[in-house]
Formats: structure tokens, C-alpha cells, sequence
């Protein structure tokens, strides 16, 4: 297939591989260097996304917010001016759903097709081609992209129409971000009351307080690895959505408040582009005490 790819950073890189390891020709523009792991394999790198859209018969988007990825669809050079009826944008940034509902309709206003298909999973997913995609759009788009979507991912769900995989996205970010919390303060607790924290991490694996997060996040506060697989920064933004949006329904999420306030506290201490493990670290200074 002909395909686009629109945003090469730490999560579009290696979707974009895996695109172009599966035989696809691929066309590809990004806001820095293209990695000459997709140059020296193939892919074709264009001046603009609009030269993506051009030529690509499914263009896909990995940008990191609402306006990034409104820029590269209506901006004089964007995706929307090289855009022929009959084809395909897939957005996979995590942006905001009533913003993705309105950007649907203008691409279909051109004959288009548009899905929303936000990803979980981080690097480590990304670079696997294990990621959870939750899609939002009509059920013919879908079954369009989804042998593509099948390259980079394992749980592969449509959710609803248009938006809806941007809600259900949001609705991860809250339980990832509680559950690193969770696991933070636990470690602290652990460790603060003289318990070895790898051997506790290691105890209730075995448990029913075992998660991905308490196996991957646990590890990375215990070994303090913060390199990003997922920012503070963009976790922020997430969790941002989702208060905007329960404000606008009329609902209550303390415990998302709260942790949002742990991430503040994370980017104060100048921790934003650390990886989102790194919460910890807003707990060990109110604790004064390292996991």
C-alpha cells in the first residue's frame, strides 16, 4: 500500500518501521531529522505533509497535541491540501476528542475518510509492535486500515465513531497515571519502613496488586531510569483533557485531579521530559525520602 507517516519521534518511528518492513512503500515528513533507520530502509521523505497526502493513499498522524495535529491538517502545506477523494487520515496522537470530532468532519467534507487512533503502550510497545489502539470512526474506514493498524499493535479495537478513541485514551491516561501514583507511593511506603523495595515489587507481582505498571514503572523507580518512553509533559496534557472534559459533562474526578497536581509538582521540579515513572520523584521530596 501506499502509505504516510507524519511525525517520526520516540512512538512514530518505530510505528512507521514496521510499516515499511511489511513491504509498504512509505512517505514520510517530520518537524526534525528523519531517522536513517527509515531513509536507509526505503521510506521516502517528503517537504511537507501535504506531499505526504499527495501521495500516499493513508496518511498517518503521531504529533504530540490538539494543535499539532491541526497544523498539519489545515495549515497552507497540510495533510488537507493534498488530499484526494477516497482517501484515508488516521491520527494516532492523543489530542482532544471534541477537537477530533471537528477535524473528522472536515476531512470528510473532502471525501475522505478520518479515524482516530490513539495509542497505548510507549516505546517499549511501539518498538514491539504491541501497542493498544483504540479506534474511533466508521466501521468501512476501519476494516481499510486495519491490516495496517495490525502491524504495530496487538489489541486493536474500534470503540465507536468519530472521537471515541480519543475518549477512550483519556480514560487510559487516568488509570495509567493512578495506577503509577499507586505504585509510587507504595515503593516510598515500603522502602521509608526499611523493606528492600525490589523484594516487595517482586512479592506482589505474584499478587493481585500485579500490574504492567507496577512490573515496568516499579522497575524504573527502583533502578531510576527515567529516560522517556512516555513524558511527564504529554501525560500532563492527558490528564488536562480529561479535567476539561469532565467539567464540561458535569463530572467529578478527584482522584485525576489529584495526580495531575503530582505531575505539576513533577514538572516544577523540572522533571517534564522525564519518563512518567518519574512521579515518584514529586512523592520522595514530600517524603523526603528516596524509593
Amino acid at each position: 500500500m501506499q502509505v504516510g507517516f507524519i511525525g517520526l519521534g520516540i512512538m512514530g518511528a518505530p510505528m512507521a518501521g514496521h510499516l515499511l518492513n511489511a513491504g509498504h512503500a512509505l512517505f514520510v515528513h517530520t518537524r526534525g531529522k528523519v531517522p536513517a533507520s527509515l531513509t536507509g530502509t526505503g521510506a521516502v521523505v517528503c517537504a511537507s505533509a501535504r506531499e505526504v497526502a499527495a501521495r500516499a493513499d493513508i496518511v498517518f498522524i503521531m504529533v504530540p497535541d490538539t494543535p499539532d495535529v491541526e497544523a498539519v491538517l489545515f495549515t497552507e502545506y497540510g495533510v488537507a491540501s493534498g488530499l484526494s477523494q477516497g482517501k484515508t487520515v488516521v491520527d494516532c496522537s492523543s489530542i482532544d476528542p471534541i477537537a477530533t470530532r471537528e477535524f473528522a468532519g472536515r476531512i470528510e467534507a473532502l471525501g475522505c475518510d478520518y479515524l482516530d487512533a490513539p495509542v497505548s503502550g510507549g516505546e517499549v510497545g511501539a518498538k514491539a509492535a504491541s501497542l493498544t489502539i483504540m479506534v474511533g470512526g466508521t466501521p468501512a474506514g476501519f476494516e481499510r486500515v486495519r491490516p495496517l493498524l495490525e502491524q504495530m499493535g496487538k489489541n486493536i479495537t474500534r470503540v465507536g465513531g468519530a472521537g471515541d478513541g480519543q475518549v477512550c485514551k483519556v480514560a487510559n491516561q487516568i488509570i495509567v497515571a493512578l495506577n503509577i501514583a499507586a505504585v509510587g507511593e507504595a515503593l516510598l511506603f515500603a522502602s521509608k519502613a526499611g523493606a528492600d523495595p525490589a523484594r516487595v515489587r517482586q512479592a506482589l507481582m505474584g499478587g493481585f496488586a500485579a500490574s504492567r505498571v507496577l512490573e515496568v514503572h516499579g522497575e524504573r523507580m527502583i533502578k531510576r531510569t527515567f529516560e522517556p518512553g512516555f513524558r511527564i509533559a504529554l501525560h500532563q496534557k492527558d490528564l488536562n483533557l480529561a479535567l476539561q472534559g469532565a467539567r464540561a459533562l458535569g463530572v467529578a474526578l478527584p482522584q485525576t485531579a489529584g495526580v495531575a497536581q503530582l505531575m505539576q509538582s513533577c514538572a516544577a521540579l523540572g522533571l517534564g521530559q522525564a519518563d512518567h515513572s518519574a512521579l515518584v520523584r514529586a512523592l520522595e521530596t514530600m517524603a523526603q525520602h528516596s524509593v
